[in-house]
């Protein structure tokens, strides 16, 4: 696979070493923007630099799935997109990670309809779901974080093995606050 295939089982140069390549992994993940909604827009709005996802080293959107190793879907995926998505997935190098961003992305939305899928977990494999209607843009940053944390304490998956989704749900992390100027009624 590359470097690992090279390197002896155990001693302390090879698990600095380890460190390191996790460490570069971790700080350079490539996101692939899979937008159709809404949440495209909060997932537009995370890049910008108010947000700045450059400081966790993905502020490279590739739009080609060969060079990019993150899938962000953001948005409701209707039937016919369907395959489009499963190939873009498919053509991803390993390894790959998912996150489904919203509410329509994770199980269908308010669009209970035969035209919209109820869920991308059902066709393509889910590491991170990020809830809302849309999401906060923290709440994507949170997710590629939590991604990072598991490739830096897991490491690569063993080549040739099938690695399992993660599964996570991100927790809302901010807390509510009064608005700044107070509002008054009538005089």
């Amino acid at each position: 696979m590359g470097i690992e295939a090279a390197l002896p089982v155990d001693g302390f140069l090879t698990t600095q070493l380890r460190r390191v390549i996790n460490w570069s992994r971790r700080s350079s993940l490539w996101p692939m923007p899979f937008a159709t909604a809404c949440c495209g827009i909060e997932l537009m709005a995370t890049a910008c630099s108010r947000y700045d996802l450059a400081r966790f080293g993905a502020e490279v959107m590739r739009f080609s799935p060969r060079q990019s190793d993150l899938l962000i879907v953001a948005g409701r995926i209707a039937i016919k997109t369907m395959p489009v998505l499963q190939r873009i997935y498919e053509q991803m190098p390993e390894p790959k990670w998912v996150i489904s961003m919203g509410a329509c992305a994770s199980t269908g939305g308010v669009f209970d309809t035969y035209a919209v899928v109820q869920g991308c977990d059902q066709f393509i494999p889910v590491d991170v779901y990020v809830p809302g209607c849309p999401p906060r843009p923290e709440m994507l940053i949170e997710g590629v974080m939590a991604i990072q944390r598991h490739i830096d304490q897991e490491g690569m998956p063993p080549p040739g093995a099938k690695r399992a989704p993660l599964g996570i749900a991100v927790q809302p992390s901010g807390v509510p606050r009064a608005q700044p100027v107070g509002v008054t009624i009538g005089s």
